[in-house]
């Protein structure tokens, strides 16, 4: 072999890197680095949405609490009603949501009850009153019409939630339905864990951010922007640093700053071949870095490591490379991070392609798509448009991520894809 003839290492742009990471060993990596913070706080339920509980929830009480009406109707005994026949009952009292029936049982008679009211000792049944006639203080149903079993229409104590049942586990993520549940066993307030605080810069002395005039040369930054709302829905504290400039004293003063403030640090730009060994030689002197680039597209160049013991991505500077890398390395991290256990995997549908799609081998590729039904109600992708990944206009149309495993080359129109619903990320 010449020793003269030049060569050079694989750019974005080439289809395979021997020196990218798979993708799940990529997340195997991450996860072996990250650990959840063991700081808590007690919060108030109505304050709790999105914190991650850190101690199980258990109920001191049955929900319901007693045997209730689940509608509107008459609470009668089952033993009274005749099968195939018509039965007359006394109406003898009434009892409303709050209130409770005293009266004394009697044979062949019923009580006027409300949704939520708690059944009368000694009856069992509910009638809806839609299903009789009354007449006048009795009540009239043919039970050849419509069949009567015991316990229609009742609740009973304890069918949704048993006094000493675990309602949550620690580790979860509380959603608006989790506030309402730990509030229906009367539980004023919760144990979560801090929100963990995310600290995030763009690199480039092309950046501008939005509000200030374009001088000559100069883009907006979008990408704080996508990554400050993606925090959002996450739920964590963030500390949006700004664009810090492309000098060597610049981003060691900024990676210092974020690792004593922050629990963990993102950066976009600066991590791809032109700028890695600038970037990597400030990493390697505040802590380590882990791998540099992944066997994706949109994304490859992607750094993680730790800078004074805080976990840190180095994402790409393209905007979708930026979405991208986050959902499918980052949030799952800072998840975990926050001391989530009970995540569920992202969701991984399958769709029938609308038109023919295409790659190269040699990387897993996240093709931005729109997921939907067509008139039979199978489900279909269909493109978005333009894949480079500087086309942020295609990622705000897009509904899901179309995954090409690594050596697939083509995709015809009908074939199934894997489809990811960003619904299912978020």
């Amino acid at each position: 072999m010449n020793n003269n003839t030049p060569t050079s290492d694989p750019s974005c742009q080439d289809d395979f890197d021997p020196n990218s990471l798979p993708v799940e060993i990529a997340i195997a990596q991450i996860k072996a680095q990250t650990q959840a913070t063991q700081v808590t706080q007690q919060i108030p339920t109505e304050n709790s949405l999105g914190l991650v509980l850190a101690e199980p929830l258990r109920s001191d009480i049955n929900v319901p609490p007693h045997n209730n009406s689940a509608m509107d109707g008459y609470a009668v005994r089952a033993q009274d009603i005749q099968p195939n026949a018509v039965n007359k009952l006394t109406i003898i009292g009434r009892c409303l949501a709050g209130e409770t029936f005293t009266g004394e049982v009697i044979a062949k008679s019923a009580v006027r009850i409300m949704t939520g009211a708690p059944m009368p000792d000694g009856y069992d049944t509910v009638l809806l009153q839609e299903h009789i006639e009354r007449q006048e203080e009795q009540i009239v149903f043919n039970t050849a019409e419509k069949l009567v079993s015991q316990g229609q229409n009742v609740r009973y104590a304890g069918e949704d939630i048993k006094q000493g049942d675990v309602i949550l586990n620690k580790g979860r993520h509380i959603t608006a339905a989790d506030m309402g549940l730990i509030a229906s066993i009367g539980i004023a307030s919760v144990l979560t864990y801090r929100p963990i605080t995310v600290a995030f810069f763009s690199t480039g002395d092309e950046l501008q951010s939005i509000s200030q005039p374009l001088e000559a040369g100069q883009i907006y930054d979008s990408n704080r922007y996508t990554l400050r709302g993606m925090l959002i829905r996450l739920g964590v504290r963030y500390w949006d640093m700004g664009v810090i400039a492309d000098n060597p004293d610049s981003l060691r003063s900024a990676f210092i700053q974020a690792s004593e403030k922050a629990d963990v640090i993102i950066s976009t730009g600066g991590v791809s071949v032109g700028e890695a060994d600038f970037t990597k030689a400030i990493l390697t002197e505040l802590g380590n870095v882990n791998f540099w680039k992944i066997a994706m597209k949109p994304g490859r160049p992607l750094a993680f490591g730790k800078v004074n013991g805080k976990l840190f991505f180095g994402l790409p500077g393209n905007p979708v490379s930026v979405m991208v890398t986050f959902y499918q390395f980052v949030q799952q991290a800072l998840r975990e991070c926050m001391g989530e256990t009970e995540a569920t995997p992202p969701l991984m549908l399958q769709a029938k392609a609308q038109q023919k799609l295409r790659k190269r081998p040699g990387r897993v590729e996240y093709q931005r798509g729109i997921l939907s039904t067509n008139k039979t109600g199978e489900l279909i992708v269909s493109g978005t448009g333009d894949q480079g990944s500087g086309i942020l206009t295609t990622m705000s149309r897009a509904n899901c991520f179309v995954i090409l495993a690594m050596q697939t080359t083509t995709v015809e129109a009908g074939e199934m894809v894997t489809v990811q619903p960003f619904s299912g990320l978020i």
